[in-house]
């Protein structure tokens, strides 16, 4: 540093010195060439003549004084990661160029510390944290923006029965088959982040792992995922499951306890029917109007418990995968005239009245005719049930909407349902815990009629407030959507399970 001190210094006094002796050589040379007359017009030629030089000598020593500083800059700029720039050429330079050559080449090692670190602490962090998502006490799988598995914990991998070499850089759902309890899935959970969230977290329950081989066992478990858009890790999915197997096959082993024990009612069910029915056919004539009522309240139990048995016992089917529809060509007004007659008498009981009106030429439809049948039953039940003592009038409307779907909607004036409640009714169980004690229920009709309605390809929903009633709708598609697909059908069939398709052998994602 001295060194170039020394002589930047050296070459501003030569260049002060030069300009002094140009300026008053030139003066000189002007008096003699103009004479003692022209003395000030002389001095002022050789005042500008000196200021040009001045300021020439001072431009050009400012160039060479600065010349290092511009070079050293240039070194700085070429090992800056935000910009770009070349190595500057030490040979060119004409002050200092051992010194900036020095400086120049300690910011060049300094540059190739930094780097060479930060690569390597950024490798280690990533090792890191790939060796902690292996090691983590849960089935947990890391995704990136393609939906791609990244990473998986060794559980994971263990817990889903997958192998690691056909795992990674693939989807999960092309490795594992995930059945949801609702159309709330985790594949549409994921497209819904991916186009209107930046960050988001959801779960899931009683979500089933559905093995590849026969012989593997079936699991349940509860997924939790979290989502965080453009993370710089390249981490922007992480599924966490967490193994429910044991509890939630107590609630199926219950159910198929239940259902076991419901099925030992048929027989003496059916008995009872069938001498209510003698008796009415017998001796209706010659009873009192008491004994004719007492009959047919009789008459309207004996249904109802049919009702809650085949509820029972078709749920049970449904969580084994064994409730299969036969769909065919029916006529929907004579369908829905049938069961609501079978529902007439215990309307009647409690002094109910059904009304009926079907939109003028109605399509046929494609239906298992008892399953549906079925599905009307329990709205009307319903609707009979919640519609209170003072309400008198039950509306059951047909019609073809703006979709092309045959509507059938079941409307009550009764107590009506809470706005909090309403999206959990049809889930397997539930109760609106304000009404579970005025009336009774097993909570799983509503859970039927939706996994019986989605078979069919159409979808149940409800519209309510308290005090005022509810109205339950569903969607049937008409035989002309599915005709060509019948006629493929030896027997003019479609055979559906009360959870979707079953063609090819195919797995549907309630």
């Amino acid at each position: 540093m001295d060194q170039l001190y020394k002589q930047v210094r050296s070459y501003l006094v030569l260049l002060v010195v030069a300009t002094n002796v140009l300026t008053m050589a030139a003066y000189i040379f002007l008096i003699d060439v103009m004479g003692d007359e022209q003395f000030l017009a002389a001095v002022a030629i050789s005042f500008i003549l000196g200021l040009c030089l001045s300021l020439l000598v001072g431009y050009l020593g400012a160039h060479y004084a600065l010349q290092p500083m511009l070079y050293l800059r240039q070194a700085l700029i070429h090992v800056a990661s935000q910009e770009s720039g070349h190595a500057p050429d030490m040979t060119q330079l004409k002050v200092g160029q051992q010194l900036v050559t020095e400086l120049a080449n300690q910011v060049y090692q300094f540059a190739s510390k930094q780097n060479s670190g930060g690569e390597t602490d950024h490798r280690n962090s990533i090792i890191q944290a790939a060796n902690i998502v292996s090691h983590m006490p849960l089935p947990l799988f890391v995704f990136n923006k393609d939906q791609q598995i990244t990473h998986a914990s060794e559980m994971g991998i263990e817990y889903c029965q997958l192998e690691s070499s056909g795992l990674f850089g693939k989807k999960l759902f092309e490795v594992l088959n995930l059945e949801f309890a609702s159309e709330s899935t985790l594949e549409n959970w994921i497209k819904d982040c991916q186009d209107n969230k930046v960050t988001d977290r959801f779960q899931w329950d009683r979500v089933r792992i559905i093995p590849t081989s026969a012989d593997a066992p079936r699991k349940q478990c509860d997924i939790v995922a979290y989502y965080n858009r453009d993370n710089p890790s390249g981490t922007e999915f992480i599924v966490t499951m967490f193994d429910r197997t044991k509890l939630y096959d107590q609630d199926e082993h219950s159910l198929s306890f239940v259902a076991l024990a419901v099925h030992e009612l048929r027989t003496p069910l059916t008995m009872l029917r069938g001498y209510v029915e003698v008796f009415q056919d017998e001796l209706g004539p010659t009873l009192s109007p008491d004994l004719q009522d007492f009959m047919r309240k009789m008459d309207a139990s004996a249904t109802q418990l049919s009702g809650f048995v085949n509820n029972i016992l078709n749920v049970a089917r449904i969580e084994e995968d064994q409730l299969v529809l036969q769909l065919s060509e029916q006529n929907w007004e004579e369908t829905l005239h049938h069961s609501i007659d079978a529902m007439t008498l215990r309307a009647q009981v409690h002094n109910k009245n059904i009304e009926c009106t079907i939109q003028p030429d109605m399509p046929s439809v494609a239906v298992d005719r008892m399953s549906i049948q079925e599905v009307i039953s329990n709205l009307l039940d319903n609707a009979i049930k919640y519609s209170g003592d003072e309400e008198k009038q039950i509306i059951v409307n047909t019609r073809l909407n703006k979709e092309g779907m045959i509507e059938t909607s079941v409307q009550d004036f009764g107590v009506g349902i809470p706005t909090s409640v309403i999206q959990n009714l049809f889930e397997k169980f539930y109760r609106n815990h304000r009404t579970r004690a005025q009336f009774g229920g097993s909570g799983l009709g509503l859970y039927l009629c939706k996994a019986i309605v989605t078979a069919h390809g159409g979808q149940i929903s409800v519209s309510s407030k308290e005090s005022e009633g509810s109205t339950f709708s569903f969607t049937l598609q008409p035989y002309s959507q599915l005709a060509d697909e019948i006629k493929n059908h030896e027997n003019k069939e479609i055979t559906r399970s009360a959870q979707g398709w079953i063609k090819n052998h195919s797995l549907y994602r309630r």
